[in-house]
Order: C-alpha cells, then sequence, then structure tokens
C-alpha cells in the first residue's frame, strides 16, 4: 500500500445507507452521529499532506500557529500567529521531509506550538483544478450535486484546535481523511452554561469564553453543568454535526486533514436576520469606542468593519427575504429543494463596498435546501451509525478544587462572565457627594468594586437568547 492510502475499512465495499436514507438521517436527527464506510470509494481519502503537497506544487496558503500550553482562557484566532507557507515546508516542520531551516517555521518549535490550515475554501485552492472537485461525493449522503465545491479543507499538526463554538447557519458533515480529530460537543440548551460571546467578532460563529479542554471553574462556574459529548473522529468517518451545536476540535494526530461541508436548513433565514442584527450593533458600538479603548475584537476572518450604512442594508435584505421566504412556504411556491450553495463560505458575509442589492447574502439565499422531513420512529444505529454519547459529568469536566459559588444563574457569571476590578466607577460627571454617598450605603471601604466594560454590554446584548427575542419582535413589525 503507497504511503498516504487509506487503509481498508471493515465492511468491504458496500454503502450501509442509501442517499436517500442518508439524508433523511441527516435532516431528522438532532444529535451527533458518525457514519461509518459511507466515503470508502471517494477519491478524496487519497489527500494525505504528501499527496497535496505534490498537487499544489508549492502553492503557498496560510497557517495559524498557537501554544501548546495549556491555559484556562480560549486561544482565539485574535490571539495566534499566522505565516504563510507552502505543504512541503510544513512536512518539513513535521519531520517527515528534509528540514529547510530558514522556512516560515523556523521560529516555532515542533515540541511548543501547533499550526492549522484552516477555512481553506476548497473551490479557490484548486480553481485551476476543477476536475478533483469531483474526489468529493456528498451526493452519497442524499446532497445531489455537491462535491469539492462546496467544501472546506482543513490540514493541522497535533495540538491544533478550533475554540468552542456554534455555528449560526446549517449542519454540518465532516469526513477524516488522515490522521484523528476529537470532538467535544455540547446541545443547544447548553448554551447559556458555556457563556457565549460574539468577541471575537466572526459572521455565523458564536464562541464560548470557556476553554472546555481546561476549563476556569472560578470565573465560570455554571460549565460544570454542561455535557460534553465526546468522539474522536477516524479515517474515513463522516461525523454529522447538527444545527447549533457547541463544538471544540482538536488535532490529536502528529498530521490530519478532513473536509467538511455545511448544509444550508430552512430555519437560517431566520439566523441571517439574527446575524445582521448581531453585526449592526456589534459594529457600531465598537466602532465608537476611543482608539485607546479598542481591542482585537475581530476576527481574521473578518476583512474589516462594515458601515452602519451598510448593515442596515445587509438588515433590510435579510427581514426582506425571511418575509418571502414565509410567504412563499404559505403559498405552497415551487422552490428549490436540491439547492447547492454556489458561494461554499460558511459564513455569509457582505462583500466589502457591495453595490446595492448585490450583497452576497442575496447569492445565497435562493439555494437552500428546502426538504420536508418526516420523524424517524426509530433511528438506525449500529456499528455504521454510531451515537456520540454524552460523557458523566465525572470525566467530562478537568477535576479542579471545590469553588464556593452559586448554582444559580447569576449576573456576574451569567451574561457577563469576568467583569473588571477597579477602585473607582464613577465618571467626570458625577456628583462628588452623591459618590461618597453611594459608598457609604453600599460597600464597605475595602470592597472590590467592578467596572463594566463595552464586551461585558455586548455579552448581554449579544447573547444569543436576546438577539433571538429581538428578532421576533423585530419580525413581528415588519410582517404587519
Amino acid at each position: 500500500m503507497a504511503e498516504g492510502d487509506p487503509a481498508p475499512e471493515p465492511g468491504g465495499n458496500i454503502k450501509p445507507f442509501t442517499p436517500e436514507q442518508a439524508k433523511e438521517i441527516v435532516m431528522s436527527l438532532q444529535k451527533p452521529a458518525v457514519f461509518c464506510n459511507m466515503a470508502f470509494d471517494w477519491p478524496v481519502r487519497h489527500w494525505s499532506v504528501t499527496y497535496l503537497a505534490n498537487l499544489f506544487k508549492g502553492k503557498r496558503i496560510l497557517f495559524r500557529i498557537g501554544t501548546k500550553d495549556m491555559d484556562t482562557a480560549p486561544l482565539f484566532e485574535t490571539k495566534c500567529s499566522y505565516v504563510e507557507a507552502t505543504l512541503e515546508e510544513f512536512l518539513a516542520w513535521i519531520g517527515r521531509q528534509p528540514s529547510n531551516s530558514s522556512g516560515p517555521f523556523k521560529a516555532y518549535d515542533l515540541y511548543k506550538y501547533w499550526t492549522y490550515a484552516d477555512y481553506k475554501y476548497i473551490a479557490r485552492l484548486f480553481e485551476d483544478k476543477p476536475e478533483h472537485f469531483q474526489d468529493i461525493v456528498w451526493s452519497d449522503f442524499g446532497f445531489e450535486g455537491r462535491n469539492g465545491r462546496e467544501s472546506t479543507l482543513w490540514i493541522g499538526s497535533r495540538g491544533a484546535n478550533t475554540p468552542c463554538h456554534l455555528d449560526s447557519y446549517g449542519c454540518n458533515l465532516v469526513l477524516q481523511v488522515q490522521g484523528r480529530k476529537r470532538w467535544y460537543l455540547y446541545p443547544p440548551e447548553d448554551t447559556t452554561l458555556l457563556y457565549p460571546t460574539r468577541i471575537p467578532y466572526e459572521e455565523s460563529s458564536v464562541f464560548s469564553q470557556v476553554n472546555v479542554a481546561n476549563p476556569d471553574l472560578t470565573s465560570y462556574p455554571q460549565f460544570k453543568k454542561a455535557q460534553a459529548h465526546v468522539i474522536t473522529l477516524e479515517p474515513g468517518q463522516v461525523l454529522f454535526v447538527p444545527r447549533h451545536w457547541w463544538h471544540y476540535v482538536e488535532c490529536i494526530d502528529p498530521i490530519t486533514v478532513s473536509v467538511n461541508s455545511w448544509i444550508e436548513l430552512d430555519a437560517d433565514h431566520e439566523a441571517r436576520v439574527e446575524e445582521a442584527i448581531t453585526r449592526t450593533l456589534i459594529c457600531a458600538i465598537k466602532s465608537a469606542e476611543t482608539p485607546d479603548a479598542s481591542d482585537s475584537w475581530l476576527n481574521p476572518t473578518e476583512v474589516e468593519v462594515t458601515s452602519h450604512e451598510t448593515n442596515f442594508q445587509y438588515l433590510n435584505e435579510a427581514v426582506s427575504a425571511y418575509l418571502e421566504h414565509q410567504k412563499t412556504s404559505r403559498s405552497g411556491g415551487s422552490r428549490d429543494a436540491e439547492g447547492i450553495l454556489q458561494d461554499p463560505c460558511k459564513k455569509r458575509k457582505i462583500q466589502v463596498n457591495a453595490e446595492p442589492g448585490d450583497l452576497r447574502f442575496n447569492l445565497c439565499e435562493s439555494h437552500l435546501t428546502g426538504i420536508k422531513t418526516k420523524n424517524f420512529e426509530k433511528i438506525p444505529f449500529g456499528p455504521k451509525l454510531l451515537q456520540v454519547l454524552p460523557l458523566s459529568q465525572a470525566t467530562c469536566v478537568t477535576e479542579t478544587a471545590e469553588h464556593s459559588s452559586q448554582d444559580l444563574f447569576s449576573e456576574n457569571h451569567g451574561c457577563f462572565g469576568r467583569l473588571h476590578n477597579a477602585g473607582n466607577t464613577f465618571g467626570k460627571g458625577s456628583d462628588p457627594k452623591a459618590s461618597v454617598d453611594q459608598k457609604d450605603q453600599d460597600l464597605s471601604a475595602d470592597s472590590p468594586q467592578t467596572v463594566i466594560s463595552t464586551n461585558d454590554l455586548l455579552d448581554c446584548v449579544l447573547h444569543p437568547q436576546v438577539v433571538s427575542l429581538m428578532t421576533h419582535l423585530l419580525l413581528e413589525r415588519a410582517s404587519v
């Protein structure tokens, strides 16, 4: 067997589900699951890094670099380093090819750092080799015509990870090609326990303030109630991630390769309104900060802060599209039930300097999968469809010392997370006498005080539950 060739998969050359059956499972199942033996004959199974390095022939791609030190704070993309390198240079750094001491990774010790080429859209990587789009056969899952053009490539070293987050749009299918990845998944009902934040801001990604692999239970005590579902994804397996399931992903082998595709859902119509509200508010509030108060709040995946005018254009188009969808659904009008997203981006970003009516949102709008599903009386779990089971509470949380904290959801440990201690919370225009009186009434002389930051406010204003409520109120007003 040649280097990089996938090992034979148990079960021979028979797919356990027809495309129709697989699609019905994906569109009906509300919990994560792993499909086995569905991709044994896909050409993408040969996409080892060695194979891809030869295919790309010196093409440089962007790698994200992080430290392997286990901090209690998540390592967001805003805190990472970045280098451009070829896959040959990546392999040399890993030690699989002769080393080049002058390579772009020379400043990073393999034993102290990891690197990740993530969110690499295959349509862009293979724009001069479109025949390789056919190497990925999502049509085996019932999504006719979907292939590498609607997929994303991930290449990482041991320890590479994505912070815990949920995707606002669609559901997710992930094929593991080389190496293994460990997935920690949390259900939507655990959202409050994961302390959601929109900072750093990235359209369609809601991050958790908790490093789920090494949680700080003093600052985030409610996380101990969250229920992790954990799976180690092996080469050849396809993981299904349902809508709004939180996930933290870590590469556990020296080299890992995976491909995924986000599947559009009818619920994305409302999600786009939520994302438009979020973008409008965060851009307006963060842009109003004084320059010296600014932080790295915009994720590298976002090109720039869009203007208030552009954001409201996006919001109005999102609302109009939602109402049109509702009207079409009520009237039973025809629509594309097997539509394929032409722009494979997970994020329905606004094009910078777009002309009115020319937002990328519109390009994606007419390509949602509008399938009406029936409830599965019995999901066919077994050796070819594995449940991703929850861990017991004793094993899903890192052992820590007992902390004295309230069991109930509190304002300090709910929306805010960590507030900033300060000696003076009063502004220049406040009444000094009133300040002293208030201090005498409410605080002892040595009591710590807190200052609420812009980010603390945004964590509350842009909490998913709050944004959902605002969306419903806005849509109700717009539909009158």
